[in-house]
């Protein structure tokens, strides 16, 4: 059931033919030994996605990297100790999917993931931050999620200025979705003390209005 849920949401999300092909999937580590063949570039951005080497859809802006660096500003204020904050790094849910969420609090780990990357079991949040990713992020890459049982996923909607989230994951997807405005706060699950805004993840109005 997993995996079958799994290939439809990559079908969908790459746009195929109504009749695709069977695709082969790649594992993890056949997707490490094809980037150390020359194949994939150094600078070549790419993330293995169920089984799936996919491309990062276009350059990213100053609108999304600017939403990046205010989200992950609040998240490591220095009163939070408790978890490890990694941007567009590499999470292994699996032995064939091995995304690059934008932000993930993870356990804290002595080495900082020196001898590996994190795997599901580590990670208590992540979030995407969404302008031209958006139907990835909440077809594809949330049922990935969801089979992986990551248990609070986000995705910050920049165009809709309004925060995605989902918990309570199962192999059929996400059982509990809330779509929140930038008025309202938010806490990560595993850390109901802190408190988050989600208006503060976003440009600020002013900025925007001066832009039309």
């Amino acid at each position: 059931m997993s995996q079958l849920n799994t290939k439809n949401f990559v079908a969908q999300s790459l746009a195929m033919e109504s009749s695709p092909p069977l695709l082969r999937p790649w594992t993890v580590d056949e997707y490490y030994r094809i980037a150390n063949t020359g194949i994939l570039q150094p600078n070549e951005k790419v993330e293995l996605i169920a089984g799936q080497i996919i491309r990062k859809m276009t350059p990213q802006g100053s609108f999304h990297a600017a939403a990046i660096t205010r989200t992950n500003r609040l998240l490591n204020q220095p009163v939070q100790p408790r978890f490890l904050v990694r941007s567009q790094l590499p999470i292994q849910l699996d032995n064939r999917s091995e995304p690059e969420p934008d932000l993930a609090l993870v356990k804290s780990d002595p080495l900082d993931y020196d001898d590996r990357h994190p795997k599901a079991e580590d990670v208590y949040l992540i979030i995407e931050i969404a302008d031209s990713t958006l139907k990835t992020d909440l077809t594809l890459k949330k049922q990935v999620y969801a089979e992986a049982k990551i248990l609070d996923y986000w995705v910050l909607d920049l165009a809709k200025r309004q925060l995605y989230v989902y918990r309570q994951p199962t192999e059929e997807g996400y059982q509990e979705e809330q779509i929140l405005s930038e008025q309202h706060s938010i806490a990560p699950l595993s850390f109901p003390d802190f408190q988050v805004k989600v208006g503060e993840m976003l440009r600020p109005i002013s900025v925007s209005q001066n832009d039309g």
